[in-house]
Formats: structure tokens, sequence, C-alpha cells
């Protein structure tokens, strides 16, 4: 037969469980309150603007400038990286094409799963990499482009294997912050 506990005895248990209890429901209740006020962690967070709704590529058919047809097809998994200068874009240009090679090479082996696509052809001195696939000229697809009439300059988009525009780079980004996103989305098979 078990002996009878003490009053003290008995007062330290059911304080305990009670610690016990607002312990774990005082987290809970933290935890919700962080996630329903909009916080999240630093390393969570895409640098390039969320675009709500995504613009919608799918059924815009573009064209390369040698003629071929660009075909959105997600079975490939491929990424894409979107501009669409103004006609006349120079200086900015080539800088922006030497920023997106660069970040096109930090992909390492996963390279081969983003593609650059330019509307227009590139000004004299542009880098040229083998993700650059030029397009000509296509209203409906430049239509699709949230805000790329930009007065400030070219922004800068991503587009996921679907043919949704899912994030916006304002002129003037920062090129690590967009290889940083589109690193993470990589990472999604």
């Amino acid at each position: 037969m078990n002996a009878p506990v003490s009053r003290p005895q008995r007062n330290r248990n059911r304080g305990l469980l009670v610690l016990i209890v607002v312990v774990f429901l005082g987290s809970a209740l933290v935890a919700g309150a962080l996630r329903f006020s909009g916080w999240r962690p630093e390393g969570m967070r895409n640098h390039g603007e969320l675009l709500q709704p995504p613009g919608d590529l799918r059924e815009v058919s573009v064209r390369t400038v040698d003629g071929g047809e660009y075909r959105w097809n997600p079975a490939e998994r491929l990424w894409r990286i979107v501009l669409a200068p103004p006609a006349g874009c120079a200086g900015e240009c080539v800088r922006l094409s030497a920023d997106l090679d660069k970040v096109w090479r930090l992909f390492g082996r996963e390279a081969d799963r983003v593609h650059i696509l330019w509307m227009g052809e590139p000004p004299e001195g542009a880098v040229r990499d083998p993700a650059l696939r030029v397009l000509r000229e296509d209203a409906a697809f430049r239509a699709a482009l949230p805000r790329q009439d930009d007065p400030a300059g070219v922004p800068v988009y991503v587009v996921d294997p679907n043919g949704f525009v899912i994030l916006r780079y304002p002129p003037g980004f920062d090129a690590g912050h967009l290889r940083e996103d589109l690193s993470r989305l990589l990472k999604l098979k």
C-alpha cells in the first residue's frame, strides 16, 4: 500500500504540473502570436517582392530571336530569370548582364536548371553566357511582367517552372539577394 503524500509534497507536485502546463501552452501562444502577426525568421524571408497574384506566362507563346519557340515545360523544372529592358538600354544593361552571369555561375551544378530570358537584343558588351535566351519583342510577354516600365531602371523577375512570375527585383537590386532567393527555390525539387 502506498504511503500518504504529505501536504507540502502535494503542493510541490501541483506547482510543478502547473509550471509544465504554462511552459507548453505559453510557448504555443507565443508561436501563434508570432505566426499570425506576420513575423518570419530572417533566413526564411525572400529579398525580392513576392507578387500577389503572380503574373501568368503559361499561355504566352514567345519566340527566340533565331525564330525558335521558347516553351514553358514544367516537367523540365527550369527556373527563369527574366528582364525586358527598354530599347536603347546600354550601360545599365551591360552591368545587369554581368551581375546575372555572376549569379548564374554561382549556382554551380544547379546552373543547368536556370535560364536567363532577355526580351530584345542585349546591348554591345553584354555578357552572353550559356543560360541566356534572347527573345523577340512581345507585347503580351511584357504585359505579364508587373511594373516592368519602372522609370528608375530595369526590374528583374523570377519565373517558376510552370510559367508564373513570382518575384520582382526593383532596378538597382543587390544581385546577391537574387542568388540567395533563387538558391532556395532550386532546392525545391
